[in-house]
């Protein structure tokens, strides 16, 4: 959001102030690596929640946001990650920047904590296992008024 702050003090394009910092090699925060392949789903999300709450309030910093990662996705085959569409949607919430992390923090305390209860009861680091085991057809959705 930083970001996002100082290309609107500018007054300057989203997309060259990015080649910028690219140019420079900086580093352009909210973006994957590239071994993830596919977008997070929670990013798919948090971009349509600060689309909609951004036209009721202020589209800017969407527009801005929309505009950066198209060009990275392009650039550098890059998704958004969970974070880059947060910061536009606490902003336009009236969230202040400072307050991002503690809640990124909050959001994922509960996850953290079942790692460090997991790994006293056996004194050992867990390593969950990837492997799916359902079945190889997703289940087909009855609407609610039919179940």
């Amino acid at each position: 959001m930083r970001m996002l702050f100082d290309i609107d003090k500018k007054g300057e394009d989203p997309v060259e102030h990015v080649k910028k910092m690219l140019a420079d090699k900086k580093k352009v925060s909210g973006f994957g690596n590239r071994e993830n392949n596919t977008e997070d789903p929670r990013a798919t999300h948090l971009r349509k929640m600060s689309h909609d709450l951004g036209q009721d309030a202020n589209p800017k910093w969407y527009a801005m946001s929309e505009a950066i990662e198209k060009y990275i996705k392009a650039e550098k085959h890059l998704n958004a990650n969970v974070d880059f569409y947060s910061a536009s949607t606490y902003t336009t919430l009236g969230i202040d920047v400072d307050m991002f992390t503690p809640i990124f923090g909050v959001s994922r305390i509960s996850g953290w904590a079942a790692h460090i209860i997991e790994q006293l009861d056996d004194n050992r680091l867990i390593r969950p296992r990837a492997d799916y085991q359902g079945p190889k057809h997703p289940a087909r959705y009855i609407p609610i008024e039919q179940r």
